[in-house]
């Protein structure tokens, strides 16, 4: 029976200091809430069924945007629409502020956190609806059969469990290079962002390095301003412009010299696998060129180079190609 959640104890730390040793605490029997977007509908679902719920929304030390000097530093209970309307973020990183405008609805986005976008879980339908497939502790990805439907599940890096990252802001920060900082046993540990997002090759059960089972608590996002105010630029392609998740986004930083030319640049892709990829032969390919019709067939050449379609979603291959194409001709306005 589904929209019944189970039944569990609700905790409502006021400090920092008090979730974190909660955490510590109940260990995998605990379950951190943020926006709660994505935990009640594994909850209604009762397909997880933590005792414990740690709710952090009185936790006030992970609600802030601050500029530190060297980067700006994002609180993961900061909701996507402050995010995305915050000045600070708005000047230095437009493309972060645009895709935290991007993710889902207005509703959503007033309630839903920045903390809960880039750790939730993957939306494949098989592994939400229960079935014993390899990311659940099961034997079988029944997303890759001869059947399956399998539309918005990865075109890269297959490695037993075919689904994707459904995270809008991820791209964002893949090419922002941010940094996490991840809170466990009362000590704090910084992670690149690359090192973040995991694929099923490291562990199949998790898509980040957060590990709810040890009490990991996101606490703090660090966005340095190598890019700040470079040449930034989002596009999510969705079904419909809200509610969606995106079928593919992309996520673009780049610096030009006063003749025009590309001097540096940073590219990604999300929903294409189970971590946001970052497009290294488009980067190599650009720094040096002149942002212009040709450049832009190269780009949508390449872009999409390895991908290997499932059943139902060859046409993401190509819709790859026309995003970051669409990002280097942003370059020529």
């Amino acid at each position: 029976m589904t929209d019944m959640m189970h039944n569990f104890e609700l905790l409502q730390p006021s400090s920092l200091n008090e979730a974190v040793s909660l955490l510590d605490k109940y260990g995998e029997d605990g379950w951190v809430i943020a926006g709660g977007k994505d935990s009640l509908d594994w909850f209604k679902d009762r397909v997880k069924r933590p005792k414990y719920l740690v709710d952090l929304s009185n936790v006030q030390e992970l609600r802030a945007i601050i500029d530190k000097g060297d980067y700006l530093s994002i609180g993961p209970m900061v909701t996507l629409a402050e995010l995305n309307s915050n000045k600070l973020i708005r000047g230095a990183f437009p493309v972060l502020s645009e895709a935290a405008g991007r993710v889902a609805s207005p509703q959503i986005r007033n309630s839903g956190t920045v903390g809960g976008n880039i750790c939730q879980d993957t939306r494949c339908s098989y592994y939400r609806d229960g079935f014993p497939c390899y990311r659940a502790g099961g034997n079988t990805c029944y997303a890759n059969t001869p059947t399956a439907m399998n539309r918005e599940h990865t075109l890269f890096e297959a490695k037993r469990c075919v689904a994707v990252t459904p995270s809008d802001l991820a791209p964002a920060l893949s090419v922002l290079d941010a940094e996490m900082v991840i809170a466990r046993d009362g000590k704090n540990r910084t992670v690149q962002v690359k090192d973040f997002f995991i694929g099923p090759e490291i562990d199949i059960e998790r898509m980040t390095a957060v590990e709810k089972k040890k009490g990991d608590l996101l606490v703090e996002i660090r966005i340095p301003k190598t890019w700040a105010s470079s040449k930034q630029y989002f596009e999510k392609a969705a079904d419909r412009q809200v509610w969606d998740f995106a079928l593919v986004n992309v996520a673009m930083v780049a610096k030009l010299s006063v003749d025009g030319k590309i001097t540096g640049c940073q590219i990604a892709c999300g929903a294409i696998q189970c971590t946001p990829r970052r497009l290294e032969d488009v980067e190599s390919l650009v720094v040096g060129e002149t942002p212009g019709a040709e450049l832009q067939k190269l780009v949508e050449r390449v872009a999409a180079r390895g991908a290997k379609p499932l059943n139902y979603n060859q046409f993401k291959a190509p819709l790859m190609s026309q995003l970051a194409k669409r990002a280097i001709r942003s370059l020529s306005a």
